[in-house]
């Protein structure tokens, strides 16, 4: 049988290999957002005659502006590979001195590891460092954010060029949020959470909401059943005989 830890290692650096692509793509948008090249040809041009411009064009493009923005792409890149690189040490060293329970409440590692000082200790390092560089992180992707915003503005080309930054930086926000929640959680609640292993939830009682519902309804129908059989039979009000009084 595979040992269930470098089962938890094989998945981690298959999820880790596919975010690469999200990321650059996504901080390296001054190459890969389509923007607009003049050329004379009439071939995959707009109307003002106008075509998008490859990644080489992209690249070489001798513009103070989208020189100096992506000089920061490159910059909020390297920023993201430093945050993996504590991401994954973090990860790695959870996947190597902790486990999964599932039988044992999420918080039962915090009275747990006490008895462990050397393993609290880097743990309570590891989440402080995944958290700092995680902010640092996202200062700098907001500002390239911002700085690409106005590079797609000037270099619009169609609906695509709207799309792409689209997706690429929502790509990159999601995984942003989902770190961001992990770390705080993990620095809030003194525990260790995973950035990349997560399980599927199974619903096995009834929402609340539903059975509260359901429970008002029926004791309306019951309300109104006692109503109906009232008045299909009316009780009779039985009153004295009236005896005539001896003259």
């Amino acid at each position: 049988m595979i040992d269930e830890d470098i089962v938890q290692r094989i998945k981690v650096a298959g999820i880790f290999l596919l975010q690469v692509y999200k990321v650059t793509t996504g901080t390296m948008l001054s190459l890969f957002i389509p923007q607009s090249c003049q050329d004379d040809s009439l071939t995959n041009t707009t109307d003002s005659g106008s075509r998008i411009c490859s990644l080489q064009e992209n690249y070489e493009n001798a513009d103070g502006y989208h020189q100096t923005v992506m000089y920061w792409n490159a910059f909020s890149f390297i920023t993201f590979f430093t945050y993996y690189m504590i991401e994954l040490r973090r990860e790695e060293w959870a996947i190597k001195f902790l486990d999964i329970d599932n039988d044992k409440p999420d918080n039962s590692l915090k009275e747990i590891i006490v008895n462990e000082p050397i393993l609290d200790k880097k743990m309570d390092r590891l989440n402080l460092w995944y958290y700092r560089t995680l902010m640092f992180n996202c200062g700098v992707y907001g500002i390239n954010l911002g700085l690409s915003a106005k590079l797609v503005k000037d270099g619009y080309h169609s609906s695509s060029t709207l799309s792409c930054f689209a997706s690429f930086s929502l790509l990159v926000l999601m995984k942003l949020y989902n770190s961001l929640e992990v770390a705080r959680q993990s620095v809030k609640n003194d525990k260790m959470m995973s950035a990349y292993m997560s399980e599927f939830v199974s619903f096995n009682v009834l929402d609340k909401d539903y059975v509260e519902a359901k429970q008002k309804q029926i004791t309306v129908d019951d309300i109104e059943i006692t109503i109906n059989n009232e008045g299909d039979n009316p009780k009779l009000v039985e009153t004295p005989d009236l005896v005539p009084e001896n003259p």
